[in-house]
């Protein structure tokens, strides 16, 4: 699985790398996985708990929005206190949380216990990508970074089918017990083969809890403003972005007086490093609207069955999974900048081809260009996210891996919102579901042209940096 050339020379260190970052894979799948098996068992949960939709949704809420209000605050404590305790001390709570889940008596004690998950979660995500640096030569990054793209892909590609066959088989609660095993075998292979924590050095300072309080806070009231409403924005939506801009200015007038800030302000001068993050999340919204927009086009336009959208929409992440290795190996060998710009630009050649889709073509024209986005994704994921590791210093891995996977998290939840507006109001419908199949073809190709547009910007900001790059 792990090419030779990620390790060095030496055969026992080899063999220790190699099965480091199966540790490290397998928590980057659990933290997917968590997202993704979870949506197919909205129904039966909702019938087993005599639930609204409403209500239930909070299960992949409470989830999502533990991981995006506390992703940074984890990756700053890693960096303090050892990553590799921290990181083990995710796994242990993940693991032990599926357990609660798969458990519990009551929905709310659920909801709960997905909050708990999702606190080990954001460990796992935000140290996993930190970790690398400790685990693999520098030289091969791109490798390592593409191999936990591929898993995070495969969870998220994994995750309705295999939901949808274990609670088949064994009832609901089978796909949270799932990850016991996964969980402790990880636990195992980090516990075993990651290297020590280094000492902290005295200048590190202490952990800013004013800080990640008020930016929890104020991640909270956006990532709701985003969600609630099921996307229709209205009164409490305004109420929660003011409370989000209210927070923002907050947050950056504590960190200015705070001796031991959470994020050193002063890292966003640096443009390059700025326009990594403005990029993830911006692609990261474009990617959503295949996720959001894809599967009423397939079935309201096309007129597919549902077994036959859950195909078609599972081709992007299976095109993410199957492509996240390769890229990783061609970020180390031509750069991370330059892959950066290949991936985008099929990305805008992609979502332009879908701006443009008749639906005479059918589904074989839509996944076409489908697959076009995706793989430019991956090669784009992979390769900023190699730019932005590969020389970070070792005091700030942590927190800066938090603040990658946040501006992902944040475009994702964005585009979830904004891209669904942008669908709801092209087809000129009152009601999707009233719209005619014409009217939400009109809807997808609109979504569609933002999303090209959206991406030229990503490429913009990407060549500027690049062209600064080159200048100093």
């Amino acid at each position: 699985m792990i090419s030779a050339r990620v390790a060095p020379a030496d055969t026992t260190t080899a063999i220790s790398v190699r099965w480091a970052l199966a540790g490290l894979s397998l928590s980057m799948l659990m933290s997917s996985l968590g997202i993704s098996v979870a949506n197919v068992a909205l129904p039966t949960l909702a019938s087993e708990f005599s639930a609204s939709f409403q209500q239930v949704q909070w299960i992949v809420l409470a989830y999502l929005l533990t991981v995006t209000i506390l992703i940074v605050g984890v990756g700053r404590l890693g960096d303090i206190t050892g990553r590799r305790l921290l990181l083990l001390a995710g796994l242990f709570l993940f693991t032990a949380a599926s357990v609660l889940c798969g458990a519990a008596p009551t929905l709310w004690l659920l909801i709960g216990a997905r909050a708990v998950q999702g606190l080990g979660a954001a460990i796992m995500m935000a140290l996993t990508m930190a970790l690398i640096g400790e685990t693999v030569p520098k030289e091969s990054t791109g490798t390592a970074m593409g191999l936990l793209g591929t898993m995070s892909a495969l969870g998220t590609a994994l995750g309705p089918s295999l939901g949808g066959i274990l609670i088949a088989a064994l009832g609901w609660r089978a796909i949270f017990f799932i990850n016991v095993p996964l969980g402790l075998l990880s636990l195992f292979l980090a516990c075993r083969y990651l290297p020590a924590d280094r000492g902290t050095k005295p200048n590190q300072g202490g952990f800013d809890s004013v800080g990640t309080v008020v930016l929890a806070l104020t991640l909270g009231a956006y990532a709701l403003a985003m969600t609630v409403g099921r996307g229709s924005f209205g009164s409490i939506n305004l109420v929660l972005l003011l409370v989000a801009a209210v927070g923002a200015a907050l947050f950056v007038i504590v960190e200015r007086n705070t001796p031991s800030p959470l994020l050193r302000l002063a890292m966003f001068r640096d443009r390059v490093l700025s326009a990594n993050l403005a990029t993830s999340m911006l692609v990261a919204t474009v990617m959503m609207a295949t996720l959001v927009v894809g599967p009423f086009y397939l079935s309201l336009s096309l007129g597919l069955d549902a077994a036959r959208v859950g195909l078609a929409v599972s081709v992007g992440p299976a095109v993410v999974a199957l492509t996240g290795l390769p890229a990783g190996r061609m970020t180390d060998r031509i750069g991370a900048d330059r892959m950066a710009l290949i991936g985008l630009t099929g990305m805008a050649f992609g979502s332009f081809v879908l701006a443009m889709l008749p639906m005479t073509l059918g589904i074989t024209g839509y996944i076409g260009p489908l697959v076009g986005v995706a793989a430019g994704y991956a090669l784009f994921q992979t390769a900023n996210n190699t730019a932005v590791m590969t020389d970070v210093s070792r005091e700030q891995r942590g927190v800066i891996s938090g603040v990658l996977n946040l501006s992902r998290n944040l475009g994702l939840i964005t585009g979830a919102a904004a891209m669904g507006i942008i669908f709801s109001l092209a087809t000129g419908a009152i009601s999707i579901r009233a719209a005619t199949p014409e009217a939400v073809a009109a809807g997808m190709r609109s979504t569609f042209a933002v999303a090209a547009i959206l991406i030229v910007v990503a490429l913009a900001i990407a060549a500027g940096s690049r062209m600064l790059v080159k200048r100093r």
